[in-house]
């Protein structure tokens, strides 16, 4: 939520690269490969132990039953039904007690990462300012949660490369709260390298914006076209926590705010709509040839209206249209 105080730029973390490759779904030699990818945005699978247990994600999941399934049961069998599905993971999974020096400090059990999995949530953005909430330890507890889950994950300075039917996906995180040419490097080069090691299809995830403000401002503008000229195929951004707009530029996308998700951060905020974004990218003989089809599926961060009960729902009827209408309203202004 507030911007912390540790790791928070690319300059500060450009010193330690890191770059995997993983198959998640098994190669299919084809020629004419479609690929859907799905992102949603902030997800803090936890709560901030300075407030009060009663209404938390925690409590919550007391209250279930403990059953990992209830959190995307709502939007599950959308992520099932795509190739590939990304969200921003805010916060930590650790039983670290230390906790950083500032306001909102956000943490759940590491066993929380079977809520990824049973939500069908394959890859995760680390680039945040909650990441060292409970400094290097809650950070390495993450990874180490993560691993153990089979979730992938990227940003602080880890670049993914993956293998998605035959196709690389390439992955890159970072926190964008500056646009300079030392920021504007890092990103040429990460991509460039991706590209290098014959990434197809190159997606980008910026922790950026203002909190509470529906439209970009500049940075984030900036960062958004500069980072496509540079080669990124699609822009996906949160930490406004409310949605912004979605440009087009140069004939992809840039997703300013996707808003909050499953966010354990807040029990009512009063702004509760976000949606999933979706497109669809096609291959003829490993080359993208089309990426014009996507769509967007509003949603309410809660199943119920008076309170955040941390289940992700589509809308429907007019609650679905106003969201719609809101974004392509957002969309309009330059």
């Amino acid at each position: 939520m507030v911007k912390g105080e540790d790791n928070d730029s690319i300059e500060e973390n450009a010193q330690k690269t890191d770059t995997t490759v993983t198959q998640v779904v098994e190669d299919k030699n084809k020629d004419e490969v479609e690929i859907i990818i799905s992102a949603a945005g902030d997800c803090a699978l936890g709560r901030d132990e300075k407030s009060s247990f009663s209404g938390s994600f925690d409590d919550e999941f007391i209250k279930q039953k403990k059953d990992y399934k209830y959190f995307f049961k709502n939007v599950r069998e959308i992520f099932e039904k795509d190739d590939l599905t990304i969200v921003n993971l805010e916060g930590t999974l650790t039983n670290e007690t230390k906790r950083s020096e500032k306001q909102f400090a956000f943490k759940g059990s590491p066993l929380y990462v079977n809520i990824l999995k049973e939500g069908s949530i394959e890859a995760v953005n680390l680039s945040n300012n909650h990441t060292y909430d409970y400094l290097e330890k809650g950070f390495k507890d993450t990874v180490e949660s993560l691993k153990n889950g089979k979730i992938l994950y990227f940003g602080m300075n880890r670049r993914d490369l993956i293998k998605v039917k035959g196709i690389n996906i390439g992955l890159l995180g970072y926190k964008g709260w500056t646009y300079n040419n030392f920021v504007k490097k890092t990103i040429k080069n990460d991509i460039k390298y991706l590209k290098s090691k014959d990434a197809q299809l190159i997606i980008v995830s910026f922790h950026w914006g203002d909190e509470g403000k529906y439209y970009p401002n500049n940075i984030q503008k900036s960062l958004g076209k500069y980072t496509i000229d540079s080669g990124a195929d699609l822009i996906l951004g949160h930490h406004p926590h409310v949605v912004q707009g979605i440009e087009n530029y140069k004939g992809k996308k840039i997703i300013y705010s996707l808003g909050n998700f499953c966010f354990g951060g807040n029990k009512n905020p009063s702004d509760k709509d976000s949606f999933i974004y979706q497109q669809r990218f096609k291959f003829s003989k490993g080359k993208l040839v089309d990426s014009k089809e996507y769509s967007i599926i509003p949603v309410s961060v809660s199943s119920v209206s008076y309170r955040n009960n941390y289940q992700p729902t589509p809308l429907k009827g007019s609650d679905a249209q106003r969201v719609l209408s809101r974004i392509k309203y957002y969309s309009n202004i330059k």
